[in-house]
């Protein structure tokens, strides 16, 4: 026991400094930094953003005030400046001035133009085009056309310029009416309206008049509405809008082109006891019922109805009075071949039509040289072409011999 206390007295455990509690472990340090350093990030962030915040409203405070107290301060463009731009680039907006736009905008009623005017431009749906429309976008008006307009006059409730295409339309209808006329050439035109005096046809755009006695058809004049009529110009008068136009005369200018004998297609219009109404191409003909066929024809809807196509040959025509004879009884191979076999005679028509023309001609240079015959002090002879020229021995002192020249038919 002695042994033992000695052994443990002679431990002696060294005292607890005090160092550890007055300086902070290497642990505790570590530690530390670790949560102090985004401590200090985070204010130095948000100071940086408050002197940012607070130099921008600074920047801001003295933009309103120099705003407010002298806003063309530093601005070299004053308003008088912009004054003189616009009044250097101005054009002149009196009425009937034409001008340059662009429409940016279309309604029921119009369409909104710019023009590069001080103030708006607008165009009526009632001036938009020569025709009648109901939406300017039926006279192509759209959004980005650009187009020349002419100025008509102006709004005074908000200083607006109104225009105008149809004046302009208007203005090259009656020019080109004007060229036609010199060039004597042939139009269509729809029959828009009629009266006791004749009817109204539309032509380029423009109304015009064509007087009864000016239309070569029989028809009733009401029967004629909406339908084309081929006509020429009478009169042009753009300062008493006086457009006159003749039926009658196109007719004449076509029925000009129709040799007596050529060969011609043709609708039947209408059927009478006397004959049949045949369109050749925008001219009436007609095939009297003795001109069918050479066997009798006592009822004409036996052989034709209106509407059949058919082949005839032109007899004659009177260009004064507008009336061309037809015939399909000279086409036929074989007399009677109208009534009980058509289709032959249309598919020789041609080559009897050649025929006839040669008898034609036949005839007439027989006639040239029986003239001839009792006229020898001419000095003229008759070659066997049927050409004139000096007198020669070829000719006989009595004359060509007749006999055999086929008589000339009806």
């Amino acid at each position: 026991m002695a042994s033992l206390s000695l052994q443990f007295s002679g431990l002696r455990c060294s005292p607890l400094s005090s160092s550890i509690f007055s300086k902070p472990s290497l642990f505790t340090q570590q530690s530390h930094k670790r949560l102090s350093i985004p401590i200090l990030n985070s204010i130095a962030i948000s100071n940086a953003q408050n002197k940012e915040r607070v130099k921008l409203k600074q920047l801001f405070h003295e933009a309103y005030e120099r705003c407010r107290t002298a806003p063309m301060e530093g601005v070299s463009f004053t308003i008088e400046d912009f004054t003189a731009a616009l009044d250097k680039y101005d054009f002149d907006s009196e009425v009937g001035t034409k001008v340059k736009g662009t429409v940016f905008y279309t309604d029921a009623n119009g369409a909104v133009v710019d023009i590069t005017a001080k103030s708006s431009a607008y165009l009526p749906l009632q001036e938009a085009s020569i025709r009648r429309v109901k939406h300017v976008e039926e006279a192509g008006i759209v959004a980005g056309l650009r187009e020349e307009f002419l100025i008509i006059g102006e709004n005074e409730a908000d200083d607006s310029l109104i225009l105008s295409l149809r004046s302009i339309q208007f203005d090259l209808a009656w020019e080109r009416c004007r060229q036609l006329q010199a060039e004597d050439v042939i139009v269509k035109g729809k029959i828009v309206g009629a009266n006791k005096g004749g009817v109204v046809a539309e032509v380029e755009g423009l109304r015009g008049f064509v007087p009864l006695s000016q239309i070569s058809t029989n028809t009733n004049v009401e029967e004629l509405l909406e339908k084309e009529l081929p006509l020429k110009f009478v009169e042009v008068d753009e300062e008493q809008s006086r457009l006159v136009l003749s039926n009658r005369k196109a007719i004449a200018g076509n029925q000009a082109q129709l040799g007596i004998g050529s060969v011609v297609t043709g609708s039947v219009q209408s059927l009478k006891p006397y004959g049949a109404f045949i369109d050749i191409g925008g001219i009436n003909g007609l095939l009297h019922v003795s001109q069918i066929s050479h066997d009798r024809v006592t009822d004409i809807s036996t052989v034709l109805q209106p509407g059949d196509i058919l082949k005839v040959m032109i007899l004659s025509h009177d260009r004064e009075r507008g009336r061309v004879s037809l015939s399909t009884k000279k086409l036929e191979p074989t007399p009677g071949d109208m009534i009980r076999n058509p289709k032959l005679v249309f598919e020789k028509a041609e080559e009897m039509a050649q025929t006839f023309r040669q008898r034609i001609a036949q005839a007439e240079a027989m006639a040239r040289a029986d003239m001839l015959r009792f006229q020898p002090e001419s000095g003229l002879t008759l070659s066997s072409d049927g050409i004139l020229g000096p007198f020669t021995s070829d000719l006989p002192e009595e004359g060509l011999d007749l006999s055999e020249v086929p008589p000339a038919e009806e």
